[in-house]
Formats: C-alpha cells, sequence, structure tokens
C-alpha cells in the first residue's frame, strides 16, 4: 500500500501544495484509525504509557512532519517511477541503523535475502526507463527515507504497545502540524476530488499500511522489517505502469525477480542456536505456550497484555531480532 501511494500522490501533489498534502494523508490515517479504535473490541494490547512519549515523539516528528514533507517535495522534481525506487534507501537505511544501533543481527542466510532486495532495488533505480531524476528531488526523498529510518526503529522500540494507539497519535499530530503549517503558508484548499483522494489514499497508506508495518516490526524486527519493505517500489512502479503510464524495462523485470529471491531466503531463514536471557520485566500483548511467557494467573487466558517479569534462563529455539532476543551473536 505504501509502495503504490508514491505515484498516486505524485499525481496528487500537482493539485495540492506538500504540506497541506501530508496533512491531508495523515488526517485521513487519523479518522481511519480512530474509527477502528472506536469500533474494536477488547484488543488486548498494551497501552502507552509516560514514558513511551519521547520515543513516541521522535516516531511523530521523524516518520509524521519531516518524512512526508520531504517526500512530496522531492516527488515534485522526479518521475513517478525514479520516485518510487528510491524509496528502497528506507530500507537500506533502517537496516544500517538496526544493525549499528539497535541490537539486532542478521544471519548470513538472512543477510544475502536482504542484500537481494536491497541490490535488486539499487538495479532498479540504475536501469533508466522513464526514472527521470533531479539532484533536490533525490535529497528530498533520501532524507525523508532517513527520517523513516529513524522511525522504523524507535517504533520497533514502541511495538510491545498497541500499534493502532501508536500510529492514530503518530498520524493526528502529524495532521494537525503539516495542515497548520500550510494554512499559516496560505495554502488553497484543493478541489474536493483531490481533498477526499487524498484523506482515502492516506487511510490506507500512511493509516493501515503503518499499523501492519508496526506489527511487522514487533514480530520480525526492524533490520528484517526494512529488507520485506524493500519491496515497496516493486508496488510503486507496477501503479506508475498501471495508472501513469509510464513504462517498464527488462532489467527492471530481471531485478524484480531477484527481489522474490531475496524474499525468499527471507522467509525460509531459521535461526536456532543456545542463547541466553537476562531478567527483564516490561508490557506486552502475549501468550503462554511460546517459551517465553510461563507466569501465573488466577484464571485460564489466552492472548493478554500486562506488566510481567522474565527471569533468567537459557534455552535454544527459533527467533529473529523481535523484543524478547537482542543478545549479541559471535561472528556468522
Amino acid at each position: 500500500m505504501f509502495g503504490a501511494s508514491a505515484p498516486l500522490a505524485k499525481e496528487l501533489v500537482g493539485e495540492v501544495r506538500p504540506q497541506l498534502l501530508a496533512g491531508l494523508l495523515y488526517g485521513g490515517a487519523a479518522v481511519a484509525l480512530s474509527a477502528v479504535l472506536a469500533l474494536r473490541r477488547s484488543p488486548n494490547e498494551a497501552r502507552l504509557r509516560r514514558a513511551d512519549v519521547p520515543k513516541l515523539a521522535g516516531v511523530t516528528v521523524a516518520g509524521g512532519v519531516l518524512a512526508p514533507v520531504l517526500l512530496l517535495i522531492g516527488l515534485e522534481r522526479v518521475s513517478g517511477v525514479a520516485g518510487s525506487l528510491l524509496l528502497n534507501l528506507e530500507a537500506v537505511l533502517t537496516l544500517g541503523l538496526a544493525l549499528a544501533f539497535f541490537g539486532e543481527h542478521l544471519d548470513r542466510r538472512a543477510a544475502a535475502g536482504a542484500g537481494a532486495v536491497v541490490a535488486a532495488a539499487a538495479v532498479l533505480g540504475l536501469s533508466g526507463g522513464e526514472s527521470q531524476v533531479d539532484v533536490l528531488g533525490i535529497v528530498c526523498i533520501a532524507a525523508a527515507c532517513l527520517c523513516w529510518a529513524v522511525d522504523n526503529n524507535l517504533t520497533q522500540q514502541l511495538s510491545g504497545r498497541d500499534p493502532f494507539a501508536i500510529v492514530r497519535v503518530k498520524a493526528a499530530v502529524a495532521a494537525t502540524v503539516n495542515l497548520l503549517l500550510a494554512v499559516g503558508l496560505g495554502a488553497p484548499m484543493p478541489a474536493v476530488g483531490a481533498l477526499v483522494g487524498a484523506v482515502v489514499l492516506g487511510g490506507a497508506a500512511y493509516g493501515l499500511s503503518v499499523v501492519l508495518d508496526a506489527y511487522a516490526l514487533r514480530w520480525v524486527g526492524a533490520a528484517r522489517e526494512a529488507a520485506f519493505f524493500g519491496t515497496a517500489p516493486v508496488f510503486g512502479v507496477a501503479t506508475a505502469v498501471l495508472v501513469l503510464g509510464e513504462t517498464i524495462t527488462p532489467a527492471e523485470g530481471l531485478a524484480i525477480a531477484v527481489m522474490s529471491l531475496g524474499i525468499y531466503l527471507l522467509v525460509t531463514e531459521r535461526h536456532v542456536h543456545r542463547h541466553a536471557h537476562l531478567p527483564l520485566e516490561h508490557d506486552h500483548r502475549h501468550r503462554h505456550d511460546d517459551g517465553h511467557h510461563d507466569h501465573v494467573h488466577d484464571e485460564p487466558v489466552l492472548e493478554h497484555a500486562h506488566v510481567h517479569a522474565h527471569a533468567a534462563r537459557s534455552h535454544a529455539h527459533r527467533h529473529v531480532s523481535d523484543v524478547h532476543h537482542r543478545h549479541p551473536h559471535e561472528s556468522d
């Protein structure tokens, strides 16, 4: 959904100023997520806490305020295909930050899969076609990707909380800030069709899409999420071809096939070894059949959320760099 949104947003950015469009996109996300939160029952998710405010502020400013405006400014200066392909930088930067600063790990097979996705995206970007580029456009989109890389890694740190609540806060604040700035800068209101289109696109690409991504960050960590997210340009290219009438080259088709191989390597990865868990107390959604949660309840429960403690233990099982597995590794 997010990959497909780039060429669609390019169509809108010709009618709506970037700052105003960013506000409308996140406004659509906030409305959609508020509706979901109002209708769903008993989510059994951990609530946001006061201690989460600094990270949530970082997520909101980097990913909600700065990144979309930079992206939309960049999309004014490059083609739909080029803008979609440049989004692969988000995967590279997210993965790099996760490995360098956030204690994540990729073994050789996963690293090969991630490398295939990133390399294929780079080939897509260099393959020509109608990928018209502009230096300032490239810089703006690259800066947007860096902001989203910071956002992704901070969101992963918050992923034990309710993803719908996290993204709604981010979307609501981002919408408010961008809309106020747009009005203050004198941005004219768009036609009704463009306004409705922006709100609907925002609900899907900046609302539901980001919630699904937050769940992915919870379950596989930011490094692997980044590799999977590296496929987003494929959907952007497909949308640019189908909607904008742009063309795709044989080299781009080959790169998509290489991406598919990379995803296969990631999905079939089996990272298993004996590892130690230090004592830990935290709060997140969990169940009592996954080898990590064996505390006692007065009544039988299914998935639920509450503050609970983990005793130190050592065991071996298949795992990724999720919230429970940030241990160091020997060289693979």
